[in-house]
């Protein structure tokens, strides 16, 4: 799914135009942005947690080189799905019969 096509659910499903979809999804998106940029945490209700970590300094290796390289510190963001997401993720499996049975 991409940001287009949350624009177009928008419009379909609440009836704003385009536009009004459009500016609702970036208002959206970009206060998520605003909030994840400060450090905080982004909890949605349902849905999951995004997460800022502090990752700390490590050696890593050059793929292509084998030759050994410091990674910088730095912050990431992380997604923790809320257990009714995990559960509807699961229920879609199911009914796809993505699941095995076991």
């Amino acid at each position: 799914m991409t940001k287009a096509d949350l624009v177009e659910l928008v419009y379909e499903r609440i009836g704003f135009s385009k536009k009004d979809a459009a500016a609702a999804v970036e208002l959206l998106l970009e206060s998520v942005k605003e909030r994840l940029e400060a450090g905080e945490t982004v909890k949605i209700v349902g849905f999951g947690n995004f997460v800022v970590r502090q990752k700390q300094a490590r050696k890593g290796r050059n793929p292509k080189t084998g030759e050994e390289v410091v990674i910088s510190p730095r912050r990431v963001v992380t997604f923790k799905p809320s257990q009714v997401l995990k559960a509807a993720v699961q229920e879609g499996a199911e009914q796809r019969g993505a699941v095995a049975e076991g």
